[in-house]
């Protein structure tokens, strides 16, 4: 176990550099498994859910071998077995992508019920639903979900009842190496999905529409595999332009792609930061005045749930009565009682809806980091803050960003990891 202590009130500068997407990594590790030939995957955040997925890979049989830092080299002609491990797929909510390609590839698949944050209910009805159009057979016995399609599974339409990232990916995959025609109708759009496409494109699938609401996928008997580079990681872009907004500081972010989050960033902008954009960098200036933002979380290309709670932190620094409803997790807000404590200004009005009174400076505690982003949420309030603060639980957020303190102390942040 591990903490980190923070002394606050210390500007940021210099530049930081953003490290690979997880979520776009989490899902080619996955993908690796639609083909019997080596797949090479570069720009890996080096991260405790990529680890996790390594270790649950390596259970099945598959060859990894990690060659330098970002780089890894996967093998799945040598997986062995048909069912992901109890003792691992609950430490990681995304191992459940590795059941599409398996189904898809070995026509079946045995799994417990997936892990990761308590930021809400995610239920995996979407992904039975889904298989289950597409042919497979599902029962759950003694703890485990197991599908079957021996013949394999065959092309469907299925409509997702509810924008789902995860289940559009991992359908998306299955659909890869089923017979006939698949259409996922409301599909989720997020880059990572694209990126995934075209990495399968490239190697025999035929998908069409990624990134757009309706995908088409018609399958093919078999993948080949080829080189993967990892597009930057947009939520750590975001993370970091709020650290950097809240501090009131001057920092360039590297290595990112501001297409991305253009919808934060003209959220932004319309508050009155000053931002100086570039092909592959932001630049943050000080800024004297800010005015409230009102924002909702949305699916892509809407404002991304995942940097709703950094952003809560800048509103405590914006004057005036700022707004946050988070529209996709229900449990995703109660973090607001730590910044509470901090000195914030916080109302919650419903789980899923808060008033932060800004303008309001922020005190040193104890706190901790209750999964990933408000976790990386509290990390800023204490740059911020005044004095000396403790985060425990910083596994949560290793679980996201790489190396989160040394790059933080490279801007300036005045952080270390101390043991619990």
């Amino acid at each position: 176990m591990a903490k980190f202590i923070i002394q606050g009130g210390t500007k940021v500068h210099g530049t930081i550099a953003v490290t690979g997407a997880k979520n776009h990594a989490l899902k080619v590790f996955a993908a690796s498994i639609l083909s019997e030939e080596p797949m090479t995957i570069t720009n890996v955040p080096e991260i405790e859910d990529i680890f996790r997925i390594t270790e649950i890979l390596e259970d099945l049989g598959v060859t990894i071998s990690h060659p330098h830092r970002n780089k890894y080299v996967i093998d799945t002609s040598t997986i062995t077995k048909r069912q992901l491990p109890k003792k691992l797929v609950p430490k990681l909510r995304a191992s459940i992508v590795l059941t599409g390609p398996m189904l898809a590839r070995f026509g079946k698949v045995i799994f417990p019920h997936p892990g990761g944050c308590a930021i809400g209910r995610r239920p995996i009805d979407l992904f039975i639903a889904g298989y289950k159009a597409m042919g497979a057979k599902y029962e759950e016995k003694n703890g485990v979900n197991i599908f079957t399609a021996p013949n394999g599974l065959k092309g469907a339409r299925f409509v997702f009842p509810t924008v789902s990232v995860t289940c559009t990916e991992t359908l998306m995959m299955a659909a890869t190496l089923a017979k006939g025609k698949t259409t996922l109708v409301n599909a989720a759009r997020e880059p990572e999905i694209q990126a995934l496409a075209e990495y399968l494109n490239m190697q025999g699938a035929r998908i069409e529409g990624a990134g757009t609401n309706e995908i088409v996928i018609e399958g093919v008997e078999r993948l080949s595999a080829g080189v993967c580079e990892i597009i930057p990681d947009r939520i750590e872009v975001l993370s970091f332009l709020y650290l950097a907004l809240a501090a009131k500081s001057k920092l360039t972010i590297t290595a990112c792609n501001p297409e991305h989050i253009e919808t934060p960033l003209q959220l932004l902008k319309d508050a009155g930061a000053k931002l100086d954009i570039k092909e592959t960098s932001i630049t943050t200036h000080p800024w004297k005045t800010m005015k409230p933002i009102k924002v909702v979380t949305r699916e892509y290309p809407g404002f991304p749930t995942d940097g709703q709670s950094p952003l809560t932190v800048l509103l405590t620094q914006i004057p005036g009565e700022s707004e946050v409803e988070e529209t996709i997790y229900s449990n995703r807000l109660f973090y607001t009682d730590m910044l509470n404590r901090m000195g914030a200004e916080v109302d919650m009005h419903t789980p899923q809806h808060i008033t932060v009174h800004g303008g309001t400076p922020l005190r040193a505690k104890v706190v901790e980091s209750p999964d990933l982003r408000a976790g990386i949420a509290m990390v800023i309030a204490a740059v911020i803050a005044k004095g000396t603060s403790e985060i425990n639980n910083i596994y949560q957020i290793d679980r996201g960003y790489e190396q989160i303190d040394k790059r933080l102390r490279s801007i300036g942040v005045n952080i270390k990891r101390a043991k619990v």
